[in-house]
């Protein structure tokens, strides 16, 4: 069986269910549909989808399948990491993570 893409994976999370995008801001993470910046630590990780660069780390990326109860929000969140993530995206994966560490 082949791998999915990361086209592939943000395509079936979206049917899913997973409608939203979300983009890391100065305050938290923003649902791109409605706007709202949600803190990482108060989302729920349904899924986390990892691709890695074979021989290239500009390949290194990861999709979070995110749900917010509160909102009813559900959207991915699509972040390289290794050696290229961006600062607000590194702060953002370690208050996603943490907090689900908390929960």
């Amino acid at each position: 069986m082949a791998m999915e893409n990361l086209a592939q994976a943000v395509e079936r999370l979206a049917a899913a269910g997973y409608q939203d995008d979300f983009r890391a801001e100065r305050g938290g993470l923003r649902a791109l549909r409605t706007g709202r910046i949600h803190e990482p630590e108060l989302l729920i990780i349904d899924e986390v989808v990892r691709f890695e660069g074979a021989t290239d780390p500009d390949e290194e990326a990861a999709v979070f399948a995110l749900n917010s109860e509160m909102y009813g929000t559900k959207g991915t969140y699509v972040v390289s990491y290794g050696i290229y993530v961006d600062p607000f995206d590194a702060v953002m994966v370690r208050r996603l993570t943490d907090g689900r560490r908390r929960a």
